[in-house]
């Protein structure tokens, strides 16, 4: 029995590792930044002015996500609109939106302008984010509340020892979808710094 367990581990080893160099080979488009400084899995980059769908939704963190997920994902993939589908990026940002609910964002794929982009329906609006610098630290695995919060907390600990001042709440950012294994699953916690 321990045997036949080794191998039933191995291949579900195997089987993720396959599905994760597929879902590699068509990763999404992401934002360009400069990279500034890096230290073991946390990044400080600069951003140039982001072009985002945005909707709000209330309630726990991950409820309001998959609804803000599902809501702007209606938008790009043209099923609250009319016209073409707009290519899927990453990563989907999340964040305390000040307003009562979790806010939802998609960047919008670099070769469009605001002109561009067909009228947004329902709670979907689009903006600008500025430009700004953003201190990142990068792990792996299903986000959940303790895992974003020690996250964060090595991060503004690492902030701190290195001189670098907030700027801004923390924004969470999230590269694969939900079926893919833990282990594969890219995440960020963002925290916009003074400067740059």
């Amino acid at each position: 029995m321990g045997q036949r367990t080794k191998w039933i581990g191995g291949g579900l080893v195997l089987a993720a590792a396959i599905g994760g160099l597929a879902l590699l080979r068509n990763r999404p488009e992401t934002p360009d930044y400069t990279l500034v400084q890096r230290d073991g899995a946390i990044e400080v980059r600069d951003y140039p002015a982001l072009l985002v769908a945005t909707t709000v939704k209330p309630g726990l963190r991950e409820r309001a996500l998959n609804k803000g997920f599902q809501t702007l994902a209606d938008y790009i993939f043209a099923q609250s609109r009319t016209g073409e589908k707009i290519a899927m990026t990453a990563p989907v940002l999340s964040d305390n939106g000040g307003s009562g609910g979790w806010r939802t964002r998609f960047v919008m794929p670099s070769r469009y302008g605001r002109a561009d982009l067909p009228m947004p329906a329902n709670d979907v609006t689009l903006e600008t984010l500025p430009s700004r610098r953003i201190a990142a630290i990068r792990f792996n695995g299903a986000p959940d509340d303790a895992m974003l919060a020690k996250h964060e907390a090595d991060l503004r600990a690492w902030i701190d020892d290195n001189a670098h001042k907030v700027a801004g709440p923390p924004e969470y950012g999230f590269y694969d979808a939900p079926f893919v294994p833990g282990p594969l699953r890219r995440n960020e916690v963002l925290i916009p710094l003074v400067g740059g």
